[in-house]
C-alpha cells in the first residue's frame, strides 16, 4: 500500500461518522455532538501539521482537476450564524490555485433572481468542468431561512397553488433531482453543515462585541436569529435526512473546535476528489514528437546571460 493509499484510508476513517445516513430520521441535539473531535488534541497532537497536509493534497488534486478538465466540485457551506464558515473557507482553501476556485456567498436575493425559480439564482453560479465552486450559505436556505420565516415566501411571488400542500416536500424532491442531474454529468456535490453548539455560538458572538478587530462582524440580526434556535434545529434535522443522498450525502462537522472543523472539512473535500482521482492529460507519440521538435529549435537558441545588475 502507497503512502497515497494510507492517507486516503485514514481521511475515510475520519469522516465516517459525520456523513449522515440515507433516509435518516435524526435529531441534531444528541445524535451529532458539535464538540466531537475524533479523538485528536489541538495541543501535542501535530493537528496543524494534519491541516497543512490536507491543505497540500487538496493543492495537488486541484491541479490535476484543472487539468484533466473533466469533472468540476461543488462545496456547499450550511451553517448557523458565528459557526466559522468564512475562517474555514479561507483556511482549507489557502494553497489552491485562485483561477480554478470560486466563492460564492448568497445574500438577499433581488428583484431579477425572485422572478425566476428558487434554484435559478444558484444555478448561474455553478463551477464549470475543472473548477471548485464554493456556496457560502446555497440553495439550501430555501428549505432553512424561508422555512424558518416564511414571509419570506411572499417576496418570491409564488402562485396560490404552489404554495398548497407540503411546499418543503417538494423543494426537498426538487434538489434532490437537480444534484443527481449535476452528479449525473461529472459534477461533485460536497455538502457541510458547520455544526456549532448555542453557547459557542454566544461566546463568539461576545467576542464580536468585546474585540475591536471583530465588531466589524457583529449583526444585531444574529442575535436576533438565536430567538429561532429550535425552530432552526428542528428545519436541519428535516434538511439533512430528506437531502443526504447517495450522490450527494451531507457531512455534519462538529464546529465547537475550529481547528477540527478545518480538518475535518479538508478531509470530506479531499476524499471526494480521491474518489474523482483526475489525471493530468498524457499526449500521445505524435504529440511528444511535435514537443521534441520544439524542444530542439529552443535549444538551438543562443544562451542568454544574466543581465548584469540582476542578483545572482
Amino acid at each position: 500500500m502507497t503512502e497515497r493509499d494510507v492517507q486516503a484510508e485514514r481521511i475515510a476513517k475520519l469522516i465516517a461518522p459525520l456523513r449522515v445516513p440515507t433516509g435518516a430520521k435524526l435529531r441534531l441535539a444528541g445524535q451529532y455532538d458539535p464538540g466531537y473531535t475524533g479523538g485528536l488534541h489541538r495541543h501535542g497532537g501535530g493537528t496543524d501539521e494534519l491541516l497543512q497536509r490536507g491543505v497540500a493534497l487538496l493543492t495537488d488534486y486541484q491541479a490535476r482537476l484543472a487539468a484533466q478538465g473533466t469533472h468540476g466540485v461543488l462545496v456547499v457551506l450550511q451553517a448557523l450564524d458565528a459557526a466559522g464558515k468564512d475562517g474555514t473557507i479561507r483556511h482549507v482553501m489557502s494553497g489552491v490555485n485562485p483561477q480554478g476556485v470560486h466563492v460564492h456567498s448568497f445574500k438577499v436575493p433581488s428583484t431579477e433572481e425572485l422572478g425566476h425559480d428558487f434554484l435559478w439564482r444558484y444555478a448561474q453560479r455553478l463551477p464549470g468542468r475543472g473548477e471548485i465552486g464554493i456556496f457560502n450559505r446555497s440553495h439550501y436556505e430555501e428549505v432553512l431561512v424561508v422555512r424558518v420565516h416564511p414571509e419570506h415566501l411572499d417576496r418570491q411571488r409564488l402562485p396560490v397553488e404552489a404554495r398548497r400542500g407540503d411546499l418543503w416536500r417538494r423543494r426537498f424532491r426538487a434538489i434532490n433531482a437537480w444534484e443527481r442531474h449535476l452528479t449525473g454529468n461529472g459534477f461533485r456535490i460536497v455538502k457541510l453543515f458547520l455544526n456549532v453548539s448555542k453557547e459557542e455560538q454566544r461566546k463568539r458572538l461576545l467576542q464580536r462585541i468585546d474585540r475591536p478587530d471583530k465588531n466589524w462582524k457583529f449583526s444585531a440580526a444574529d442575535v436576533a436569529e438565536r430567538g429561532h434556535w429550535d425552530a432552526y434545529q428542528d428545519a436541519y434535522a428535516d434538511m439533512l435526512a430528506r437531502t443526504s443522498t447517495r450522490w450527494a450525502p451531507w457531512y455534519v462537522i462538529p464546529a465547537d473546535h475550529k481547528w477540527f472543523a478545518r480538518i475535518a472539512a479538508a478531509a470530506v473535500i479531499a476524499d471526494t476528489l480521491i474518489g474523482i482521482n483526475p489525471r493530468y492529460p498524457v499526449v500521445d507519440r505524435g504529440a511528444r514528437e511535435e514537443l521534441q521538435r520544439f524542444k530542439s529549435v529552443l535549444d538551438a537558441e543562443p544562451s542568454i546571460g544574466r543581465h548584469p545588475g540582476r542578483a545572482r
